[in-house]
C-alpha cells in the first residue's frame, strides 16, 4: 500500500470519498479511518478491523457544529467541548436517533450513544475539511489487540488498507474517555486529561465518577 505525506491531502480525502480506509497518526494513537456518511465504508472498516457487530467506532469531527449535528449536547458537554477539545479526550454522548441510523440500533432508540473527538492536528482537520464528512476513527489495532505503534506495524497488520498517513504521535496513550450520557459524568477511560482537569471547568459540585 502506498505512504502519502501530510501535504497529500487531496489523495487521502479521494481515498475517503470513494469508501476507502486509511491510516492516520493522531494525537494520541495510530487510527484507521473512513468516512462517516457511507454504509459501505463503515462495513469496510468493520471487517478490517475484526470488530464485533454490535461495536460502533468513535467519530473524528472538525468542530462543534459537526457534534451537533450527530449528538444532543447540553450546557456541561459545551463547556468540555469548549475546555478541551481538540484534545486528546473522547465524549460518549447520546446520539440523535436521526444521525447515522445504520449503527446501534438502527435510530430506533433516541438513546444510541456515540463517542465523539475533535480533529486534535492540522493534517486531521484538512482531511476531514477535504473529505466533506467527519470520519470513524478507531486505534490501529484488531479487536482484542495491541495497538500499532509504527507504520511498519500497521503495514503488517493491515494489509487491505487503502492508504496510510505518514507522521508522528505525541502521547503515545489513549484519549480519556468521559460519559456524558447521563446527568451524572463519569470517567470511562483515564487518559492524557485528568479527572480533576474535568472537574475543574464543571460546575461546583458536580458529581463525577
Amino acid at each position: 500500500m502506498k505512504r502519502y505525506k501530510q501535504t497529500e491531502i487531496d489523495e487521502l480525502a479521494n481515498i475517503l470519498k470513494q469508501d476507502g480506509i486509511i491510516s492516520v497518526p493522531t494525537d494520541t494513537v495510530f487510527g484507521i479511518c473512513c468516512r462517516i456518511n457511507s454504509k459501505n465504508a463503515y462495513n469496510k472498516l468493520m471487517t478490517i478491523k475484526n470488530r464485533p457487530s454490535d461495536m460502533s467506532f468513535p467519530v473524528m469531527v472538525l468542530n462543534e457544529k459537526q457534534i451537533a449535528d450527530i449528538a444532543i449536547l447540553n450546557d456541561n458537554i459545551k463547556k468540555l467541548i469548549y475546555a478541551f477539545m481538540p484534545g486528546p479526550i473522547t465524549l460518549v454522548l447520546n446520539k440523535k436517533s436521526t444521525a447515522l441510523t445504520y449503527i446501534n440500533n438502527g435510530g430506533l432508540r433516541e438513546t444510541d450513544e456515540i463517542a465523539i473527538r475533535m480533529a486534535p492536528t492540522k493534517a486531521l482537520e484538512n482531511l476531514i475539511y477535504k473529505a466533506e464528512s467527519p470520519i470513524f476513527m478507531t486505534s490501529a489495532n484488531k479487536s482484542g489487540q495491541p495497538t500499532c505503534t509504527s507504520v511498519e506495524e500497521i503495514e503488517k497488520s493491515f494489509p487491505n488498507l487503502d492508504g496510510i498517513m505518514e507522521g508522528n504521535i505525541t502521547f503515545g496513550m489513549a484519549s480519556t474517555i468521559v460519559d456524558c450520557t447521563k446527568e451524572e459524568i463519569k470517567i470511562q477511560r483515564k487518559g492524557p486529561i485528568s479527572e480533576e482537569q474535568i472537574i475543574k471547568v464543571l460546575k461546583k459540585g458536580q458529581k463525577i465518577k
